[in-house]
């Protein structure tokens, strides 16, 4: 069975929700876990499709991050193929780096749980279709990109302009967290401690907001990625 490969760049943004639509589609995976010096293969041969999860680390920070390149050349080679990709968070943004959107620091960063906006596009969209127009999902990201060339803006955010797009038929990009679980929120809180004290978020109130939070995005992420979860079936 082909797998989907997941390039991973921080021990705690894991696949989260996603690996429950993996395995609820009999779909398989393999980490790639890039912080830890993995070795990132040259193109998609033999693979099912893409996933860029988040990390701290830019876009623009090649020099310090060398395997960001040949991440890069992957997702590349993913988009050549017609492999389904999903980019969450940094994933996005590489993704949309990719495509030639130019990504860059917002004004200040945007974490928590802050509404989210579909657009009329996502109505029609093939993972979007029939959800709610507005739900809350997590955000914790600094950089921000532009809608790439050609792409659809999916989602917005009162802070945000881009926080979700879709390339051809079955490559998205999405800014926020849906794959998103309790113990997710809480080792990122832990190991992202000074983020928060820096940017004046209370943990505590984060963390307390968070099981409620959780349990009404559930349903949500659970369509989304089941449904990009059967793109490699379709593609």
């Amino acid at each position: 069975m082909a797998k989907f490969l997941v390039l991973q760049h921080h021990p705690s943004e894991h696949l989260g929700r996603i690996a429950e639509a993996l395995e609820a589609a009999a779909q398989a995976w393999q980490y790639l876990r890039t912080y830890d010096g993995q070795r990132i293969p040259r193109d998609m041969k033999g693979a099912a499709g893409l996933i860029l999860m988040g990390g701290p680390m830019g876009v623009y920070e090649a020099e310090r991050y060398p395997f960001l390149g040949d991440e890069m050349a992957l997702i590349e080679s993913a988009l050549k193929a017609g492999k389904p990709v999903l980019g969450v968070c940094l994933g996005s943004q590489l993704l949309a780096a990719a495509l030639g959107a130019r990504v860059y620091k917002g004004e200040r960063a945007e974490i928590g749980w802050h509404q989210l906006t579909l657009s009329t596009e996502a109505r029609s969209d093939p993972l979007l279709r029939g959800l709610p127009e507005t739900f809350t999902p997590c955000h914790w990201h600094g950089d921000i990109f532009d809608l790439p060339q050609g792409a659809i803006a999916l989602a917005s955010s009162a802070m945000t302009r881009c926080q979700g797009f879709r390339y051809g038929a079955n490559a998205y990009g999405f800014l926020f967290h849906m794959e998103i679980t309790e113990e997710i929120v809480r080792n990122l809180a832990q190991e992202f401690a000074r983020q928060l004290e820096r940017e004046g978020i209370d943990a505590d109130a984060l963390l307390a907001a968070t099981p409620s939070r959780v349990e009404a995005l559930e349903p949500i992420a659970s369509i989304v990625f089941g449904r990009w979860a059967d793109l490699s079936d379709a593609g």
